[in-house]
């Protein structure tokens, strides 16, 4: 099931934190919303006007945003994030 597997990767991105830390070793995970994939644009536009709508950006991500949240994350810039989930969702775990 898609949810336990999320559910799993945030809960060992959590206990990994921990115990990676002391070696200076950051763990954190990403976790993306609608985005333009292949598997995605293929779908009925009808589908697509749906997924934008509930999304407060009202756009897919590209996977470009992905990446760049990944980037981010691996950069000096993140040296003291760890344990964290970054969302790249366009604001949809706030609704609309």
């Amino acid at each position: 099931n898609y949810v336990a597997a999320k559910s799993g990767v945030i809960g060992m991105t959590k206990v990994w934190s921990r115990e990676l830390g002391k070696f200076g070793i950051r763990v954190n995970a990403i976790a993306p919303g609608f985005t333009a994939t292949e598997m995605v644009t293929a779908m009925p536009e009808k589908v697509l006007d749906g997924m934008k709508s509930r999304t407060p950006l009202r756009r897919l991500g590209e996977p470009r945003d992905i990446a760049n949240a990944y980037l981010f994350l691996a950069s000096d810039e993140a040296s003291f994030i760890t344990g964290t989930v970054l969302r790249v969702d366009g604001g949809i775990v706030v609704g609309t």
